[in-house]
């Protein structure tokens, strides 16, 4: 496909449009809202890790509305089952035939709340469908509308009842985004916009205006698809996704899909901060997000009280950075 300056102008016009919207329900949390976009442009899907109450479910209904798309919410459990989620073929009396009956994950936005509180069938089931975009019910292959994204969340501070991720499938996701409480501006916006005239205790996506459509969002994605890149911004994010493999205090580094999601996200977060190429800082920027969740430390560095992205700068910070 070939992507003209119109397109790219368009693009970011569109772009800016979504965050204002966005913002109209969504107090502060600026970098989580750029890296829900940046992976909705990479047609890839979010883990998000943060304490319950930040408003993760109103961001994402936020962003659905933007774009008229559906959005649907699962609170993940230790008894769902994998058919709660795909859907499941029912017997019908009167046909004497079956029927598929589809489940919540056909949807564009997903919202997998606690994804590890259900056990592993159920967490494959709904990783499958991120990673193949189709769901097989009774040996029939149905697929899911684009533009389709999983935002799934986890809570950082429960452990007992849990069912953590698998490297495999922790791989599954574009981006590893961790949402802290607002500060302490924000918090007392928050605050005054939920209680000035309101009856209850949250706010609500009635004043999100819907810009566009769904096909709008695939356009937006093969734009980002295109976003130019020297060869030498290519050879920086594979030498740092490299490091990861032989840096002291990473047990487990990150793996070939590691280099091709920090170029499809530093493709986004380029077009996100206006520009049709890539530069050495946008893959520098966006990628503790993109690697946070493939490495694994070694024990002693935990005893330590070290944790992942204070490594990974310090890979950052052997890396040559190219001159472009």
């Amino acid at each position: 496909m070939s992507t003209t300056s119109e397109d790219i102008s368009k693009a970011i016009d569109i772009l800016k449009q979504i965050r204002t919207e966005i913002n109209r329900a969504i107090v502060g949390q600026e970098e989580v809202i750029d890296h829900i976009l940046i992976a909705l442009l990479a047609a890839g899907h979010v883990l998000i890790e943060g304490v319950p109450g930040l408003g993760k479910t109103l961001l994402v209904q936020a962003l659905a509305k933007t774009f008229k798309g559906k959005f649907t919410r699962i609170q993940f459990t230790p008894d769902l089952m994998p058919s709660d989620v795909t859907g499941h073929a029912m017997y019908d009396m009167k046909s004497e035939q079956f029927h598929i009956r589809k489940g919540p994950i056909f949807t564009h936005l997903l919202l997998a709340d606690e994804i590890n509180r259900a056990p592993a069938k159920t967490q494959a089931a709904l990783l499958e469908v991120m990673q193949e975009k189709q769901v097989t019910i009774e040996g029939r292959s149905l697929t899911v509308s684009p533009p389709f994204m999983t935002l799934a969340t986890q809570n950082p501070i429960e452990q007992e009842g849990t069912y953590p991720l698998p490297e495999a499938q922790l791989d599954r996701f574009l981006l590893k985004i961790r949402i802290d409480y607002p500060t302490l501006a924000e918090e007392t916006r928050l605050v005054k916009q939920i209680t000035s005239n309101t009856v209850g205790e949250s706010l609500d996506v009635s004043l999100v205006n819907a810009i566009i459509n769904t096909d709008d969002i695939i356009k937006l994605q093969e734009v980002t698809a295109s976003i130019r890149i020297d060869a030498r911004v290519y050879d920086y994010a594979v030498n740092i996704v490299r490091s990861t493999r032989t840096f002291s205090g990473i047990s487990i580094g990150a793996g070939p899909r590691a280099s091709i999601a920090l170029i499809r996200a530093s493709r986004a977060y380029a077009l996100l901060s206006e520009r049709d190429f890539v530069i050495p800082e946008d893959v520098k920027n966006i990628a503790l997000a993109t690697l946070r969740h493939r490495i694994a430390l070694a024990p002693e560095l935990e005893i330590e009280g070290h944790d992942v992205d204070s490594v990974l700068k310090a890979v950052l910070q052997k890396i040559a950075v190219p001159r472009i």
